[in-house]
């Protein structure tokens, strides 16, 4: 018994299927169906046109170099945002003399090699139109966000709502359900005009997304405001959420912003004003010298202790490595690149020094010798002073140090 299947749940599948190949697969494609003898067949009824209101980026072919899965690129011109695509088969648009087509294929004279070609042609139709509609449509809806790169920019918007949005506007002659969306967005990125890539999918954010990027916000900036004396320690929960709706209109319930905050694993405000920064927590350290051979010999002791190394010239010092007037002022996290600790300060130091200590990244910090350490004399725990210091340091910085493979 021979199961015969609908040709309209075979053209939905196909296409569903061909909105999830990937850019380059479909470059292929498109320059493979232009190249054919069908295509210059169908020649005089098949004129091959651009998307209204598409730009590419220019120097593009119909199979071009470009970062792999990155569509194109936003950019602001004369005072707007534009979308530029790297290909221009992603702006290709064929227009078909649909009278003489029709003319012709009602004469059963039409070989079946040029129907299937222009199957292939109403599928590259189907797929562009789809995805400038759906990129003109995100950079109005997120024309903040894709300006910025602030995340705090960013809008909740489900692909539900961006289907009703593409019915109700693009004028798309298929359905923009949220199916089609779905598989068109995945593995496809786009250029923010900062340079940065970013997955089209990011920029459909769930509102609980968007409200823990509020949550780290407002955690981070406490710093800031104890620093200032606009506070006296660390935000409860609550103060949190009375934060985020007073300056950003954003309702949280304070349990809320717990588990947000669990979920980032973030400390509560106890145990947050428990830690101290950076700065204190490298207090008593010895003064910043060079990392040579003879200092090693004549100012490091061969005892236990915790050290930092910092590439190249660090602030707070002179020339000769010895501390400002002022004290060492906290580092930005490029320059320090490692902090370790050792039962033999001057051994561990001078491994490093070698290139001996299994860390080749390290050791390209401090091979050309301008790389300068500080240490702290550690009788007993020094692991787990610096352990402690290791996450003083991500906490303030928000990075672990460049060279450090692994937490202590």
């Amino acid at each position: 018994m021979t199961i015969k299947i609908d040709a309209v749940l075979v053209g939905k599948i196909v296409f569903a299927r061909f909105l999830e190949d990937p850019l380059q697969v479909v470059e292929r494609f498109v320059a493979r169906v232009e190249s054919s003898g069908e295509f210059s067949a169908l020649a005089p009824w098949v004129t091959v046109s651009c998307l209204a209101d598409a730009r590419t980026a220019g120097g593009g072919g119909d199979v071009c170099s470009h970062p792999p899965s990155t569509l194109g690129e936003v950019r602001e011109i004369d005072g707007r945002l534009v979308f530029l695509y790297y290909c221009e088969s992603h702006v290709r648009e064929y227009l078909f003399d649909e009278v003489q087509l029709r003319r012709l294929r009602s004469c059963q004279q039409f070989p079946e090699e040029l129907t299937r070609t222009l199957h292939r042609l109403r599928l590259i139709n189907s797929r562009n139109r789809l995805t400038h509609a759906l990129v003109q449509a995100l950079l109005g809806a997120q024309a903040q966000y894709l300006l910025s790169g602030e995340p705090l920019s960013l809008v909740p918007l489900t692909q539900a709502q961006m289907s009703e949005r593409l019915r109700a506007e693009a004028g798309l002659s298929m359905v923009a359900d949220a199916g089609r969306i779905s598989r068109l967005v995945r593995g496809l990125s786009i250029m923010l005009p900062n340079g940065k890539a970013i997955p089209l999918t990011g920029l459909f954010p769930k509102p609980r997304q968007v409200h823990c990027y509020y949550v780290d916000y407002a955690i981070k900036e406490e710093r800031i405001w104890i620093a200032e004396g606009a506070l006296k320690g660390p935000l409860s929960d609550g103060a949190i959420a009375e934060i985020l709706e007073r300056e950003y209109g954003i309702r949280l319930l304070r349990r809320t912003v717990a588990n947000i905050r669990h979920a980032l694993m973030i400390p509560d405000s106890r145990k947050r004003g428990q830690r101290m920064n950076y700065l204190t927590a490298t207090e008593g350290f010895s003064a910043l010298v060079p990392l040579t051979p003879q200092v090693l010999r004549g100012v490091v002791p061969a005892r236990p202790g915790v050290y930092e190394i910092r590439a190249g010239s660090a602030p707070g010092t002179g020339g000769d490595g010895s501390s400002s007037e002022r004290g060492v002022l906290p580092p930005e996290p490029h320059d320090v690149v490692y902090i370790g600790s050792a039962g033999d300060l001057r051994k561990r130091l001078a491994d490093h020094l070698r290139g001996s200590s299994d860390n080749a990244l390290l050791y390209r910090h401090i091979a050309d010798g301008a790389a300068r350490v500080r240490f702290r004399l550690i009788g007993d725990g020094w692991r787990w002073v610096e352990r402690e210091l290791y996450h003083v340091f991500c906490e303030t910085f928000g990075t672990p140090p460049l060279c450090n493979r692994m937490s202590p």
